[in-house]
């Protein structure tokens, strides 16, 4: 293999889930290169924050500051991964400044403009015949007025989420849910008041609990095909304000009929790159339906690696190495958690499912996004520590409770 620097955009743990995937294919520490600097990638071994640029989201600044990367890191091959939607955006934009300099995989700006916003990527599941929940919209302009046509409870969610990630207001959550109309309207005047000015989401609540969810992990490569597809089973989701809808923990498994369509749905678009969906199994007609896709691998990606399937293996056989690769289809049975072992026990209530994570637990076919041992440092060790112990805190008081009056 190649000399490869590994150079990841963000600091979250998503980057770090990508730095372990390389330290254990390719045995190199990576690079990261973000608009600041977040605790899950600090003190690290596997990873190291080389450029913090507050204004890393504007074209020029980031153009600017990759070419200078790279022309300060010559000798080596430069992987570049997006680790997030407005880097994947960045990096499709500014393919042609960035293609003699680093080897990566993105689709074009134009899919990820279409796919990337809720209300677009809907269209296209209602074009290619994939279940989707009710699915209706206000603006800034009409949400006093808007006639919603299905009951409450309603999710309300940013159709931008790169805009929405990027403003600020008190009480702010990645996902809420109004159980009646004086809460939906509470919400709308929450969000409008901050910098967010886009569209708003408004969904028919799918009932079930966080195991309910599916989240789908792919790899297409330059030709368009897809190469990797890895199915998980979400069994908790984290349970702080900005947490939900961000996954505690992740039991692998498989579904061929879902993942032929969703091949099928990639291919035909002409994706390239990391892709990843969220849905949920909806009991009352028996279909999957699609939450959201994201332009990158999922937060909790590093769950396909742990399972045996390296996701660094296939970039980099794709952009460096150049070598053919069918499709695989990720079958292992394996446990992912970013909250302790503990959470999982109290909060699971499925006792089934419960059952297969004791079991899977004794066999030590177990992983967690943030402990490698490879990585110990003092430091680290302690934030670890907090870390773990605080998920105990946020569960107490958050758990169940998802509505404005948390």
């Amino acid at each position: 293999m190649e000399q490869i620097l590994p150079v990841l955009l963000g600091s979250d743990a998503n980057v770090y889930g990508m730095a372990r995937s390389f330290y254990m294919e390719c045995g190199v520490t990576s690079l990261a290169i973000g608009k600041g600097a977040l605790a899950a990638t600090a003190n690290s071994k596997l990873v190291q924050m080389a450029v913090v640029e507050p204004n890393l989201e504007d074209d020029a600044v980031f153009v600017k500051t990759l070419q200078a990367f790279a022309a300060a890191h010559t000798g080596r091959t430069l992987v570049l991964v997006s680790c997030g939607d407005n880097y994947t955006g960045l990096m499709a934009r500014n393919r042609a400044a960035l293609e003699g300099l680093y080897k990566f995989a993105c689709p074009t700006p134009e899919l990820v403009e279409q796919l990337d916003t809720k209300e677009f990527f809907y269209h296209a599941c209602e074009a290619h015949g994939l279940a989707y929940p009710k699915t209706f919209g206000c603006t800034n302009q009409n949400w006093k007025t808007v006639e919603i046509p299905f009951e409450f409870p309603c999710i309300i969610k940013a159709s931008n989420s790169v805009a929405y990630w990027n403003c600020r207001f008190p009480h702010k959550k990645k996902v809420f849910v109004a159980y009646n109309r004086e809460e939906y309207e509470a919400i709308c005047a929450a969000i409008y008041s901050s910098s967010y000015q886009d569209n708003l989401v408004l969904q028919e609540y799918i009932p079930g609990d966080d195991n309910c969810m599916r989240v789908l992990n792919c790899y297409s490569g330059r030709d368009h095909k897809v190469h990797l597809m890895a199915l998980g089973r979400p069994l908790l989701e984290e349970q702080t304000p900005e947490g939900i809808g961000n996954y505690a923990a992740i039991m692998s498994i498989k579904d061929e009929e879902l993942m032929s369509r969703m091949k099928a749905f990639l291919e035909d678009v002409g994706w390239e790159g990391f892709s990843n969906f969220d849905m949920k199994y909806d009991s009352r007609d028996g279909q999957y339906k699609l939450f959201e896709m994201n332009p990158r691998q999922g937060r909790s990606s590093f769950f396909v690696t742990a399972s045996g399937y390296n996701l660094a293996k296939w970039l980099v056989e794709d952009v460096v190495e150049n070598k053919p690769q069918g499709l695989t289809i990720a079958d292992t049975r394996h446990l992912w958690m970013i909250a302790p072992a503990g959470i999982i026990k109290k909060y699971l209530k499925d006792q089934e499912l419960l059952a297969e994570v004791r079991k899977l637990m004794k066999e030590g076919k177990v992983s967690h996004q943030l402990f490698c041992k490879e990585d110990f440092t003092l430091k680290r060790a302690i934030w670890y520590v907090k870390n773990q112990l605080n998920n105990y805190r946020k569960y107490k008081r958050y758990f169940g409770n998802k509505s404005l009056r948390d």
